[in-house]
């Protein structure tokens, strides 16, 4: 609908009615204004709320080919990053019906439909809210672990604009057993590291919340061995990417009460991990090209040497 909008939207059409106006009648005169009334109604640039509005009767649309559907949720893709147009999505019944597409056969639809339901959630609570409240973060999680990496990449984007400082959200996700999910994801070096690098971030993510919530019990998982020794064997991971967020999880993991700093340099291998970092990033910063990038990440790599050796410090004081 807006490609038709701006498609008949050319100023020299309007020009030529404008001309066609001099030497009229009174009667005529007033008959052509009405209908240049008229056009510029017909022409005017529809709003948001009616662009959302027509590609959401599409989708309602059970005969709509796959073409037409995909474009339907391009469209609304791109109308619900304003927070504004997120808001309305629920109003005009938008939020159901793309919640309703992640059970479609199609993986594309899927995956477009997860890409509008993290959009329209990042840092917006009254989204995240109506979100779960129509049992989306199931949906969501299952398409992570049974669907291919891109949709998978998606669905795993959208369940981590649903639980950012969403205590709801992250209450829901490990009924879901959601740490089982991340785990799973951190530890399998067969899948790609962009999956990979959202979940590390998720846990990041996690692991800083629980640090401003002091009075909600820490996780158990938090302090897994198991599943600490797997991030930290991130960063040893080809991608420097992939290091850099393993890296800002360690920092938050490290700041919790419950994990214990000899876990990670024992069991872990935490100090000889942040050594071979530096020496790798060393190298790096030689390369023009890594240069910046290199020394963006030592210095996150060194905030976090220097938290794991006052946690050292202060497991040594009180074993004394």
């Amino acid at each position: 609908m807006l490609q038709w909008a701006l498609g008949h939207s050319d100023p020299d059409q309007l020009k030529e009615a404008a001309k066609e106006v001099q030497g009229l009648s009174p009667s005529d005169l007033n008959k052509k204004r009405l209908e240049i009334k008229q056009l510029m109604e017909e022409l005017k640039t529809p709003s948001d709320a009616q662009l959302m509005k027509v590609a959401i009767l599409d989708l309602k649309n059970s005969s709509l080919s796959l073409e037409d559907r995909h474009r339907a949720l391009e469209e609304l893709l791109e109308l619900v990053e304003p927070i504004d147009n997120a808001n309305d999505l629920n109003k005009l019944g938008g939020l159901a019906v793309v919640t309703g597409e992640l059970d479609h056969s199609d993986s594309e639809t899927r995956k477009m439909a997860a890409w509008i339901i993290g959009k329209a959630s990042q840092n917006n609570p009254l989204v995240q809210k109506q979100v779960l409240e129509l049992g989306a973060l199931s949906k969501l999680m299952e398409m992570v672990k049974l669907s291919s990496v891109e949709e998978a990449i998606k669905a795993i984007y959208a369940v981590s604009a649903l639980l950012r400082n969403n205590r709801a959200g992250q209450e829901m996700f490990y009924e879901e057993a959601g740490e089982k999910l991340l785990q799973d994801i951190v530890s399998d070096s067969s899948i790609g590291n962009r999956l990979r690098i959202r979940a590390v971030v998720l846990l990041g993510d996690l692991a800083e919340f629980q640090l401003g919530n002091t009075e909600k019990d820490e996780m158990p998982f938090f302090s897994n061995r198991i599943f600490l020794k797997s991030v930290v064997d991130l960063t040893s991971a080809v991608d420097l990417h992939l290091q850099e967020k393993a890296l800002i999880a360690i920092k938050n993991l490290l700041r919790l009460k419950t994990t214990e700093a000899l876990v990670f340099k024992d069991f872990c291998g935490l100090d000889v991990a942040l050594e071979r970092m530096r020496q790798q990033l060393q190298d790096l910063m030689v390369e023009e090209y890594h240069k910046d990038y290199a020394m963006d990440v030592e210095s996150l790599r060194n905030e976090v040497q220097l938290i794991f050796q006052r946690k050292l410090e202060k497991a040594s004081r009180m074993t004394a």
